[in-house]
């Protein structure tokens, strides 16, 4: 069988495939090439629309006039040149052209209204320049404000003047027997200093949009809505953004020292409003002085018992508060951050409202400089104390005071000292004498209760205030004693008219302990060298950045933390003021505050004992019998004597001079502790 060969390919045919396969790629591009021309057309037409729409809102919009134009150019070419003087002022500072700027100086020398405008074209904002910085460079600024002038406050104007500086001008000739106060006129002057060019409203608020730009730069979004300036920092409150937190801000104050080429810069939440408070420190700072408070009408129509004067705040207005409701104060700072003048003023704002019959003073100066000047003053109770181991024995009649004055309270049925005070006030203008009703027993025969009435010859008790200079060397000393000393008056000292202000310069835990912490609630911090020890006096950070010489954070009872300026007292003021106090009397010592006893040694000593003082009385076995030789013997009735030459504890003391007062040997104590002896005494049977 022949096979029959296939046929050839035709190759017409292969041409005809490829033909048709070339028709195929045509058409999937003729899609494409359509798919372009349509979108094309789509958005020629959404950009005619949008540009159909800008220019019907150009023609219904109202141009500004040419006046306003050209202001609001001058008003950037001002800018521009102060930031090119401050970057070219700043050699690590790069300069950036200025083409705008540039621009509008070359039309300055003829500002011709028939010439073109130059402003009408929108594009020229493009090249509005950026107010350039000192430190950052790099940084967004915000653009020029228009409501410049509603945030930034004036600045804060002095104290209002009280009439007392007219009332002492006017002093009388005829002298008078009763204690005269001292005058202000010993006090220096405020001078009248001329506003810090720095302090202006364009410098704040080019400040203050310096410092948005700042805190964009590290990421905090807000807007400075106030700009408090004061008499040593300037306040800018910022209102952050949405989602921004406290802490963030509080985080970056040494960064924003740095930015804006401040010494140091502290950042805190205003109380009370949506706002972070950021205190950047003045170019020259202003002396707050203690006469213009002291003159302030504040001052004199206070209310307080024991006002203090401690300075005054950004805003200008004075710092007044009462010890007696604080009721204790804890000062601490380094050497030289103001807390030794910060005492004298505290001291004199006791002295120029209160006489010795109204407030005693407790002075504890271990330094031996700082409080001797007051020595011999009639406000002192004894003599300036120096000794670390008196001072011990001092706090320690402190405790024993507070506790004889709860008895008298107790007795009358009064809360606090001023109850006691007014109770025997107006017995006293009545003419009575206040008395108390006691149950002495129970009649034998009917079983009914026996009752008394018992006279009290009460005085009114002066306020104490007991002032400890340095208390890191007591607690060196005697650490033990003093804080159980200290801890008690703050315990229960308040109603009894007694207060400690304690200061310190080393605020560290082993001398500001917890137990102190915690019976102190009112603090004074002045500058600090950490962030520990700012924990350590308020429980937050804040007080390493403060500028020293008086600058302070008040922290008050209820946890509240303010920043004040404390004025400025000399060395000179505070002679002139302690010369003139001496002329009005000399001070009633008690010799008991600083007398040596030993409390914990109650065992009674029948012969004397080692403090017998040379007394020879084993003819007695009864120390109640040799403490009335004794008394008789010496002319001296006080428990701290009769504990002392017997040698025997405080407690069984005063119960010998209890019993002594009641079977009529010695009478009551006076103001001054001091016993009158009834019965005639060796020397008067000779």
């Amino acid at each position: 069988a022949v096979l029959e060969q296939p046929a050839a390919a035709d190759p017409r045919d292969q041409d005809d495939d490829l033909l048709f396969d070339n028709d195929e790629d045509e058409g999937d591009e003729g899609i494409l090439a359509l798919g372009a021309i349509t979108h094309w057309w789509l958005s020629l037409r959404a950009y005619l629309r949008r540009r159909a729409a800008r220019r019907r809102e150009r023609d219904d919009f109202e141009p500004e006039p040419r006046a306003s134009a050209w202001r609001r150019a001058a008003e950037r070419v001002e800018s521009a040149e102060f930031a090119e003087s401050r970057m070219s002022a700043d050699g690590r500072a790069r300069v950036e052209p200025e083409f705008f700027a540039a621009m509008v100086n070359d039309r300055s020398a003829s500002l011709d209204p028939d010439d073109a405008d130059v402003f009408d074209n929108d594009d020229d904002m493009d090249f509005a320049p950026e107010p350039a910085r000192s430190a950052a460079p790099n940084a967004k600024v915000q653009p020029f404000r228009s409501d410049a002038a509603t945030r930034v406050a004036a600045p804060a104007p002095r104290p209002v003047p009280g009439a007392r500086v007219q009332r002492e001008a006017q002093s009388s000739l005829i002298g008078s027997e009763q204690f005269e106060m001292p005058s202000l006129h010993f006090l220096s002057e405020p001078k009248n200093v001329v506003r810090d060019a720095s302090l202006s409203k364009d410098a704040l608020e080019q400040n203050a949009r310096l410092l948005e730009g700042v805190l964009e730069d590290f990421g905090v979004k807000g807007e400075i809505i106030h700009v408090r300036p004061g008499p040593v920092v300037t306040l800018y409150e910022l209102e952050p953004a949405p989602g921004i937190k406290s802490s963030r801000v509080i985080g970056l104050s040494d960064d924003i020292a740095r930015s804006m080429s401040a010494i140091a810069c502290r950042v805190a939440v205003v109380p009370g409003r949506n706002a972070i408070g950021i205190e950047l420190p003045n170019a020259k700072r202003e002396t707050v002085y203690l006469r213009e408070i002291m003159a302030s009408r504040d001052f004199e129509t206070t209310k307080a018992k024991l006002a203090l004067a401690l300075g005054k705040t950004i805003n200008g207005e004075a710092v007044i508060v009462d010890i007696a409701k604080m009721p204790h104060v804890l000062v601490a700072g380094t050497t030289g951050s103001g807390k030794s003048v910060a005492i004298n003023t505290m001291i004199l704002s006791l002295l120029y409202r209160l006489t010795p019959q109204d407030c005693r003073l407790i002075m504890i100066d271990p330094k031996m400089l700082e409080l001797s000047v007051y020595d011999g003053i009639p406000h002192l109770l004894t003599p300036v104390v120096t000794d670390p181991k008196k001072a011990v024995v001092a706090l320690k009649w402190t405790v024993r005071e507070m506790e004889d004055r709860y008895r008298k309270m107790s007795k009358v049925g009064v809360r606090n000292i001023d109850g006691f005070n007014a109770r025997v006030q107006q017995a006293e203008k009545k003419g009575e004498k206040i008395s108390r009703t006691v149950q002495t027993g129970f009649d034998r025969q009917t079983g009914e209760a026996v009752y008394e009435t018992e006279n009290l010859d009460l005085e009114p008790m002066p306020y104490i205030v007991v002032i400890i200079d340095e208390m890191a060397d007591l607690m060196m000393v005697a650490g033990k004693d003093i804080e159980g000393a200290v801890q008690r008056l703050a315990q229960m000292a308040r109603a009894a008219g007694i207060h400690v202000i304690m200061a310190t310069q080393r605020p560290s835990v082993d001398v500001i302990t917890g137990t102190i912490k915690a019976n102190f609630p009112t603090r004074i911090s002045f500058q600090v060298t950490s962030k520990i020890d700012s924990r350590t006096i308020l429980g937050e950070q804040g007080a390493e950045q403060l500028l020293g010489m008086g600058d302070m954070l008040y922290m008050a009872g209820g946890g509240r933390i303010q920043r004040v300026h404390g004025p400025f007292v000399s060395d000179d003021e505070v002679e002139k003021i302690v010369a003139h106090l001496k002329l009005q009397g000399v001070p009633e010592y008690l010799d008991a505050i600083t007398e040596d006893d030993d409390e914990d040694d109650d065992e009674p000593s029948g012969k004397g004992g080692s403090g017998g003082g040379g007394g020879n009385f084993e003819d007695s076995d009864d120390p109640y019998d040799q403490a009335v030789a004794v008394v008789l013997r010496d002319g001296k009735a006080s428990t701290s004597y009769i504990q002392r030459r017997l040698g025997i504890g405080y407690n069984r003391a005063a119960s010998i001079i209890e019993k002594m007062e009641k079977e009529g040997i010695v009478g009551p104590a006076n103001h001054a502790g001091k016993r009158e002896i009834l019965v005639p005494t060796e020397d008067d049977k000779f």
